[in-house]
């Protein structure tokens, strides 16, 4: 990665907060970079080298094999959908269960 690439990413500013929630999206393997490039405007590049600079470096390794494994679905184009909310596809089923209430 050249000097370009980093500066792209420290020239955005995020709170304490907006960078937490891109890391806690990031590292979920449910949200793809698609959803985090929608809410922050920050590409999946982008959102690498922030990982990388706000991870220790073994987590960070952790998490890269993780998301190029193709285990996780950080891609849209492999899960086959598209973005039209932010919830779990079950999340409305398990809402309605009469368990969950108690």
């Amino acid at each position: 990665m050249g000097k370009n690439s980093v500066n792209i990413v420290l020239e955005k500013e995020f709170t304490e907060r907006q960078l937490d929630r891109i890391i806690e999206m990031a590292w979920e393997d449910r949200t793809p970079f698609e959803a985090i490039e929608f809410q922050f405007g920050t590409p999946e590049k982008e959102v690498i080298l922030l990982m990388r600079e706000n991870l220790k470096e073994s987590s960070f390794k952790r998490w890269r094999k993780r998301v190029n494994s193709g285990v996780s679905s950080k891609h849209l184009k492999k899960r086959g959908a598209e973005i039209n909310r932010f919830k779990c596809s079950r999340q409305s089923a398990i809402s309605g269960n009469k368990i969950s209430k108690r």
